[in-house]
């Protein structure tokens, strides 16, 4: 069984992504654990004690830009999972910035549920 580590600061939204997931017709995606965390504080604290398949990764969060724990963990020597950028950042500049800081995917706010679950499914089959 996959994690994914879903690091948002809205609780409705992790609300609405934990749900999504959890009903997907996908079995890799639905039998998924997710894990939260609301902050780059609280994300890198998981990361520390869990082993994380996939990352749902807010670019604005409370204490910083999503970006930095994605660059964080491009440098760093351990493996790395996959990290997908969610934001309403939509601009092609945004989208180059997160793959270039790191980000494996995007994923524009809103979407639709199935494209989450149709990224999500993607990153953890492969």
């Amino acid at each position: 069984m996959s994690t994914i580590l879903l690091v948002e600061d809205e609780e409705l939204n992790r609300t609405l992504v934990k749900a999504v997931l959890s009903r997907s017709a996908d079995p890799v995606v639905r039998d998924a654990e997710v894990v939260d965390a609301t902050s780059l504080a609280a994300a890198r604290a998981r990361l520390t004690a869990d082993h994380i398949d996939l990352i749902l990764l807010d670019m604005n969060l409370p204490d910083g830009n999503g970006l930095t724990l994605a660059r964080e963990l491009s440098e760093s020597d351990t493996p790395k999972p996959t990290v997908i950028a969610v934001t309403a950042s939509v601009l092609p500049q945004d989208r180059a910035a997160a793959i270039e800081a790191g980000c494996d995917d995007f994923l524009d706010k809103p979407y639709a549920a199935a494209d989450l679950v149709a990224t999500v499914a993607r990153h953890l089959t492969n």
